[in-house]
């Protein structure tokens, strides 16, 4: 278990890296969006599909500039939680995008010349701090590999509900299939290689039903552990919690009590503090609906600063304090880690 925790590849391992990446004065320059983007670039693993091509004098040109136009796809038909998806999908025929041979190729050749150069980067970079310039180049073409990411899955998503609607497992909901064959589909991307002349729907189809046997054997084996449905009688008992629950009752009902009949000897000007800063005694009996007053609302009515009242309250706290602690509730048992009584009033509209 420890091992798998700290390889250095295993999400511990990654935040713990961006935490030791120190950047410059002028890269700070960005965005704190970008800084993250860039700590996670230099930390995580970017891996891409060789090809001698990006080797080659003039690799930009031939896969960029010399490449086929490629629509976009429309993926405003897609809603896979619809029980009309179907119906949907043929109002919006007109949006889906069947690529060419040509064309995959040419788009994958694209996703992976991008990875490719922010790999080159990295490698440039080694384990000193990137330069600005070196942070912008390597962020410009981490943005550009991820957007031909999501157009080729986008491109593609019709094969996960597709290969979904035809999987029959009635104990996995639709949407969690979806979800799981959407991942599927973003691994397969990663490593598809257009350079050995298959289709990527071959391939795509492949990792997606193998993601959905997987989630079918994680499901089998949470059964076994877990044969019965949900009893909330099994659930963990709230008797503790109850318990706390009616002693802070009792609590807040004694310190009513103590400053209704100024146990405590309270002098008139802390008496008024409290009431105001509360919105007990007098002031409660008078308004029922009157909120507690900030400090500085308080120390306008009686005419000190607020500095004065927070003192005059701190003395009016401690001696009905007092007063609780020496009465009947001090017989009672107190729960591990209860709060002291007066704690609520501590918490102040300030």
């Amino acid at each position: 278990m420890s091992t798998a925790l700290t390889h250095k590849h295993s999400p511990l391992e990654q935040a713990r890296r961006q935490n030791q990446v120190t950047l410059t004065d002028s890269v700070r320059q960005l965005s704190s969006a970008d800084q993250a983007t860039l700590k996670r670039i230099l930390t995580s693993k970017c891996d891409f599909v060789p090809n001698p091509l990006f080797e080659e004098p003039g690799a930009y040109r031939k896969i960029f500039d010399e490449a086929p136009p490629i629509q976009k796809p429309d993926t405003s038909w897609y809603h896979p939680v619809m029980e009309n998806l179907t119906d949907a999908r043929s109002a919006n025929t007109s949006g889906t995008v069947l690529l060419t041979a040509a064309e995959e190729r040419a788009l994958f050749l694209q996703f992976n010349y991008c990875r490719f150069m922010v790999a080159q980067i990295r490698k440039k970079i080694g384990d000193k701090a990137p330069t600005l310039a070196q942070a912008q180049e390597i962020l410009e073409w981490f943005e550009r590999s991820e957007a031909f990411r999501d157009q080729i899955a986008q491109t593609n998503l019709a094969l996960v509900l597709a290969m979904a609607k035809r999987t029959r497992m009635s104990e996995v909901d639709f949407s969690d299939l979806v979800s799981e064959g959407n991942m599927a589909l973003l691994r397969a991307v990663d490593k598809f290689d257009a350079a050995r002349g298959f289709k990527f729907s071959t391939y795509a189809c492949r990792a997606i039903l193998k993601a959905f046997s997987r989630t079918g054997v994680k499901l089998s084996k949470y059964r076994q552990v877990f044969p019965t449905d949900f009893d909330p009688k099994l659930e963990k008992s709230d008797f503790m919690e109850k318990k706390r629950e009616g002693h802070e009752g009792d609590c807040v009902d004694e310190i009513r009590t103590i400053i209704k009949e100024n146990r405590a000897d309270l002098t008139d000007i802390e008496q008024e503090v409290i009431s105001h800063r509360f919105a007990l005694g007098q002031k409660k009996q008078a308004d029922p609906e009157a909120e507690p007053l900030t400090l500085e609302q308080v120390g306008r009515i009686i005419g000190v600063t607020k500095e004065r009242v927070r003192q005059i309250q701190n003395k009016a706290l401690a001696k009905i304090r007092g007063v609780l602690e020496e009465g009947v509730l001090r017989t009672k048992t107190r729960l591990p880690g209860e709060p002291l009584p007066t704690s609520e009033f501590r918490e102040s509209a300030d």
